[in-house]
């Protein structure tokens, strides 16, 4: 496979994710992570800042928002529904 097909298929996954929760910091970032992967769920996450950088949170910077597929995001919102992690509603 070349190169720029990988590239191509990457750019497609990233386009067919879902904002499953926010959480404050990578410690519960992580462990949801963690929780989703151990159910096969792959998770992607995004913040404002690196944490390592500024270790703190505060109106809204340490913030990071998870993501998982499209087709995923049913099962991952109820598993952690279920699990009573906080998730945001829609």
């Amino acid at each position: 496979m070349l190169d720029h097909d990988l590239k191509d298929k990457d750019a497609e996954r990233r386009h067919d994710l879902k904002e499953v929760t926010r959480v404050q910091g990578p410690v519960e970032a992580e462990v949801i992570k963690n929780f989703l992967e151990s159910e096969g769920i792959s998770c992607f996450f995004k913040g404002l800042i690196v944490p390592s950088v500024h270790p703190f949170t505060a109106d809204g910077l340490g913030e990071i928002k998870i993501f998982v597929q499209e087709s995923d995001w049913e099962n991952a919102k109820n598993l952690l529904e279920n699990r009573d992690f906080s998730v945001e509603s829609e």
